[in-house]
């Protein structure tokens, strides 16, 4: 058994993919815009996640733009059988770097073809809706516009699966009324705990629930509990922050991203951490001392 088999596996779609997965949003340039500084170490981490028994890879066509898929593709087409690729649409990328939304249908269909060209795929595996009503996070607004556009797409051919991005309870169920939604992808970590009932929820409906930023991306988390339990545990902080949310709940499937095949690799280990009980309930209070958003 490899070490991500021992993170388990959960259902996306009509697949299962291990839980552990990889997020290629790091292999694109600073500011997640331009190409990577080293274009040679960008492919040899992809080619050693899947070579690891990854077989979920999230990117987006606005990662560079277009660079993270074009990486993808040239590192691993043709692609394993098996390797689940999710991407996402609904923002586009201004020559400064800025990020706009891009909601309209003419933008949704245009960014479904450019993952499709770039990634040099027929369909799609799943695409996820990424809501832009906020840059702070999720915001409430109606998601059917944008939503039935990638449907009557995924009715074309071009999507085997919907997803949903940065979004509410409210707006997930008001996905679910206009198609069938594979999984919700949000921001959440060890201290950052405000999808805890949506996960459940989406638990009990065989939902998959995959969380970025598990240590506070842009700003990393400062927590003196995570560093202590890491210490103790000869572990580094992400591979605890990424075991601990293996165990939050079986449809939780991690997409740790790095630039670095050492990186990738310490990340994989986190599969085989096993946490402590009086290392949980400390870890489970940091969220309690965390400043609010």
């Amino acid at each position: 058994m490899s070490t991500i088999d021992r993170s388990g596996t959960f259902t996306l779609g009509d697949r299962t993919v291990k839980r552990l997965g990889y997020g290629a949003m790091q292999l694109a340039g600073p500011g997640v815009f331009g190409p990577p500084k080293d274009h040679d170490a960008a492919l040899a981490v992809l080619r050693e996640a899947v070579a690891s028994g990854v077989n979920h890879i999230d990117t987006s066509d606005f990662y560079g733009p277009h660079v993270t898929n074009q990486l993808i593709r040239e590192a691993l087409h043709p692609y394993p059988e098996d390797l689940v690729i999710v991407t996402k649409v609904g923002a586009r990328r201004g020559a400064d770097g800025s990020w706009f939304p891009a909601f309209s249908s003419q933008e949704l269909t245009q960014a479904v073809h450019d993952n499709l060209r770039n990634l040099g795929v027929d369909v799609l595996d799943v695409v996820n809706l990424r809501s832009m009503f906020s840059v702070h996070g999720p915001a409430e607004g109606s998601i059917e516009a944008p939503l039935s556009v990638l449907a009557e797409l995924q009715r074309k051919g071009l999507i085997r699966h919907i997803g949903l991005s940065n979004v509410t309870l409210a707006q997930v169920e008001e996905g679910r009324r206009i198609s069938n939604i594979v999984c919700v992808q949000n921001q959440y970590n060890v201290a950052h705990r405000s999808d805890d009932r949506l996960i459940d929820e989406l638990a009990r409906n065989g939902i998959a629930y995959v969380p970025f930023f598990p240590l506070g991306g842009f700003s990393p988390l400062q927590s003196s509990i995570l560093s202590d339990v890491a210490q103790r545990l000869g572990a580094t902080q992400m591979q605890v922050a990424l075991a601990w949310l293996l165990r939050r709940a079986p449809n939780v499937l991690l997409i740790p991203g790095t630039s670095s095949v050492a990186h990738l690799r310490e990340n994989f280990a986190a599969a085989e951490l096993d946490l402590p009980k009086d290392a949980v309930v400390a870890l489970d209070g940091i969220a309690a001392h965390a400043p609010a958003h």
